[in-house]
């Protein structure tokens, strides 16, 4: 049964042990990131060094969540040759990395014989999954929260799988556009 959405940074900051993001989409059309977006295809790149530009509430709660021991990790299934966004999301991850996420890739042609969830997940102590909803151009319609036990099964194991296979972010080229 469908549970009321709390916040992400509510539900990351109950979470003890592990928080879990599968993506699977090549392009999110994330309206707090169109500028950024653009100005990155147009050459702009970000002073890492410069934390005060960067750093937002989201990265403040993945650093407080690692600090208090919940590993967070990210995975992505991408389409080769990646789309532009994926290349502006490949660099913005920088940020996820310094707030003490860990990121993989997988290419989507190595993900033919595992079982996915419809949609991006996120994953809270093996129990608890934020379903994110989305149209075909990319823009999140609605988000969810569930506890059942099957589906939390079934994204761990996808999650679990897809992460085995994907290539670590250090790793992970993507060519500039």
């Amino acid at each position: 049964m469908p549970l009321s959405v709390p916040t992400f940074i509510d539900m990351l900051a109950d979470c003890r042990k592990s928080a879990v993001h599968l993506e699977m989409r090549d392009f999110y059309a994330v309206a707090d990131e169109a500028e950024d977006f653009e100005a990155w295809k147009r050459g702009h790149r970000t002073d890492w060094d410069d934390r005060e530009y960067w750093w937002h509430p989201y990265y403040q709660a993945v650093s407080d969540a690692v600090s208090r021991g919940v590993v967070v990790r990210r995975v992505r299934v991408v389409s080769e040759p990646v789309s532009d966004y994926i290349r502006y999301e490949h660099y913005i991850t920088e940020a996820n990395v310094r707030a003490g996420e860990q990121v993989r890739w997988l290419p989507r042609r190595q993900a033919t014989d595992i079982a996915l969830p419809g949609n991006d997940v996120w994953l809270f102590d093996d129990r608890l999954i934020r379903i994110y909803h989305f149209s075909g151009e990319g823009t999140l319609l609605d988000q969810e929260v569930s506890e059942d036990p099957d589906l939390a099964r079934l994204c761990g194991g996808a999650f679990t799988d897809v992460w085995n296979r994907a290539i670590p972010h250090a790793e992970y080229s993507v060519s500039e556009s």
